[in-house]
């Protein structure tokens, strides 16, 4: 951008997909003032984004929709941002003339004598000597500029060594915890002299946005861990008993039952000379991954590859009386992803969707018992997100604060590194860090409430952005 503006060129089109990702609110407004500059000198940007100062400022808004995959594709709206609040079909009009009104559930108080995870003397990238506070069984935002050492703080210090110090969540008894406790004593920490109160967590996981499986036959009902009930269901019925088939034969990963031209892929791969390969649906199973014996054995009129091509909304009710399978549909219903198909191939999930099916996994585990299995013991997770709301609309960033509130109130701790204000203002504790980038920031400016970091005004960027933000934007303001 900074090339662009120096060259002075005129009548030319620039398209930019999401531009705002990454960017803090103090940032966001350099570079909107950039994009305003590029246009005055009579050039055509296309922007997409779900920024909510971005499309504010537009001269024109195309929204597309109405919701997603399958159900959108159209143009629900276009004009200018008033046409767009005036429109009762668009979403995205619908959170500009309502946006979210925080806090959305009473804060969780963190009090002197909160159970804590301290971090001491952090010295890794830019950071100097810093002393990390995490108040265990809170929604924990770690904010501030780009560069300001957020991630350096989460993943590369907090995450890095609580994995290291908790070890995997395999099985092995024990020996296994000796092994571990052994393995805390003697672990070289990275980053940081001390690490208080770790024996607190028993279980540290980073929900990011990578793919959930690198190949097609990986999908939504085999991640979430539903798929062996259904397969269950489907050998209890009469044909399959008489048949002799088991729950083994409805598998699509192995055994006699799945398509053998696509291997259980429901794809074909087509090499294609100078060209990347492409993918074409199966003509013998017609993308249905299994073979024709198998397809013919059929539970409530629908065959097992039916199932699959299933979208979760229809799965919710057609699964409604087993409740291991539709709480775990519902799940994924509550968190925005009806529109996808149980058996939906992992390589088109985008990383916001991928993101959520892993807390829905999670959320899965802690209400086992509500679902109808086997009650579990608690284990304190402390979850670790990364800018978790990259990629995602205004609405799906209101179920995305729902989920995480959701695990807190199961008894856990989630640390997000995050500059969108709307996941700010949930927060019961933030860390601002900074107060610049690289060699200007390193250092913690503020921590507490989004109340207490807004009064911090003078010194810390998000103080001052954040403090506007909740005076519009607090219930009863």
């Amino acid at each position: 951008l900074a090339a662009q503006l120096g060259s002075n060129l005129q009548g030319v089109c620039y398209v930019l997909d999401e531009p705002t990702i990454g960017l803090h609110p103090r940032d966001n407004a350099i570079l909107l003032d950039a994009l305003a500059e590029l246009a005055a000198h009579r050039n055509t940007l296309v922007v997409v984004e779900h920024d909510e100062d971005t499309i504010r400022r537009a001269d024109y808004v195309l929204d597309l929709g109405p919701g997603a995959g399958v159900r959108g594709g159209e143009v629900v709206g276009r004009g200018t941002v008033s046409d767009l609040i005036a429109n009762e079909h668009s979403v995205t009009g619908r959170f500009l003339r309502a946006p979210l009104m925080h806090p959305a559930r009473p804060r969780r108080a963190v009090a002197a004598d909160s159970a804590r995870l301290v971090l001491k003397g952090v010295t890794l990238h830019n950071l100097s000597n810093v002393d990390v506070e995490l108040p265990l069984g809170r929604l924990i935002v770690v904010t501030g500029v780009s560069g300001s050492g957020k991630s350096t703080v989460a993943r590369d210090v907090l995450f890095t060594n609580l994995k290291r110090i908790i070890g995997d969540e395999a099985p092995g008894g024990r020996a296994r915890a000796a092994k571990r406790a052994a393995k805390r004593k003697s672990s070289a920490l990275v980053g940081c002299k001390t690490i208080v109160g770790a024996e607190l967590v028993q279980r540290v996981l980073e929900v990011d946005q990578t793919p959930i499986g690198k190949t097609p036959r990986s999908c939504p009902a085999t991640y979430v861990g539903f798929w062996d009930e259904i397969r269950a269901i489907f050998a209890g019925t009469t044909e399959a008993r008489i048949r002799g088939y088991t729950a083994s034969r409805f598998s699509f990963n192995a055994g006699t039952g799945r398509c053998e031209g696509c291997e259980g892929q429901g794809l074909r791969t087509i090499e294609m000379s100078f060209l990347p390969d492409v993918k074409v649906s199966c003509d013998v199973c017609n993308g249905l991954r299994f073979n024709s014996e198998t397809l013919s054995v059929l539970w409530r009129g629908k065959s097992i590859g039916d199932v699959l091509n299933m979208s979760i909304d229809d799965a919710v009710e057609f699964f409604a009386a087993h409740p291991r399978v539709h709480h775990a549909l519902k799940l994924l219903q509550d968190v925005g992803l009806g529109y996808l198909t149980l058996g939906q191939h992992s390589p088109t999930l985008s990383g916001g969707e991928a993101q959520r099916i892993k807390l829905v996994t999670e959320l899965s585990k802690v209400r086992g018992d509500a679902a109808g299995g086997p009650r579990q013991t608690p284990k304190h997770t402390l979850y670790v997100l990364d800018e978790p709301t990259v990629g995602l609309h205004m609405a799906d960033v209101e179920k995305l604060i729902h989920v995480l509130h959701r695990l807190i109130q199961a008894g856990n701790t989630a640390v997000v590194v995050e500059h969108n204000l709307d996941v700010m203002a949930e927060a019961d504790w933030v860390i601002d860090m900074g107060p610049e980038a690289g060699a200007g920031g390193g250092r913690i400016v503020v921590e507490g409430t989004p109340a207490q970091v807004a009064r911090r005004k003078t010194g810390s960027h998000t103080g001052r952005v954040l403090a506007g933000f909740l005076k519009e934007r607090t219930h009863g303001a």
